[in-house]
């Protein structure tokens, strides 16, 4: 008996310890597992932050973007607007340089000065004309073509006349030049 009872107390033994080992590998299995989630949740986290991140980074560049593009191009509706003035200004000084007289010598002076103080305030904030001559080709990215006539002595797509020029802010066509364009036929 003293030996069943060895015996059971040995097999109870190592059942507790059998018992205690697989207590041991499911704490281990669970420590293992909330690690793993740990990890996963960390990852998780990096990535909304470098996410985050570059979300911010793209914001500030698209920001100073506009911050540019408005500084460049703020003006373009006032600069539109002033386009009509310099034409008008033009016409005077055409018509005035067209009549005689010593009152009108004073007033081409006038209208002169005012229009090289107009092209003055246009450089100054990156307007530039576009002044085509007669003879030139004609360039769609420049120039409207308000007419076509066959004019003898030129080929198709050469200007024959300018109405009107054009210009532009920096890199941008705020009017395109008004000219008129040669159909003649190639000979």
């Amino acid at each position: 008996m003293a030996d069943q009872n060895n015996e059971d107390f040995l097999d109870d033994i190592d059942e507790a310890e059998a018992q205690e080992t697989a207590f041991e590998t499911e704490e281990i299995d669970e420590v293992a597992m909330a690690v793993e989630q740990v990890v996963a949740e960390r990852d998780e986290y990096k990535d909304r932050f470098m996410r985050a991140l570059a979300d911010a980074e793209n914001a500030r560049k698209r920001a100073d973007k506009d911050r540019r593009e408005a500084n460049m191009y703020g003006g373009t509706r006032i600069a539109r607007d002033l386009l009509p003035v310099y034409d008008n200004l033009n016409r005077a000084l055409t018509a005035a340089k067209e009549a005689e007289g010593e009152a009108s010598a004073a007033l081409v002076e006038g209208v002169e000065l005012t229009l090289k103080e107009l092209l003055n305030v246009f450089e100054r904030h990156g307007v530039q004309r576009i002044t085509p001559e007669v003879g030139d080709r004609f360039d769609p990215q420049q120039h409207e073509a308000m007419f076509e006539a066959p004019l003898p002595g030129t080929t198709a797509g050469d200007i024959i006349q300018v109405s009107a020029e054009g210009f532009m802010l920096h890199d941008r066509l705020l009017r395109a030049a008004q000219v008129g364009v040669s159909s003649m036929p190639a000979s």
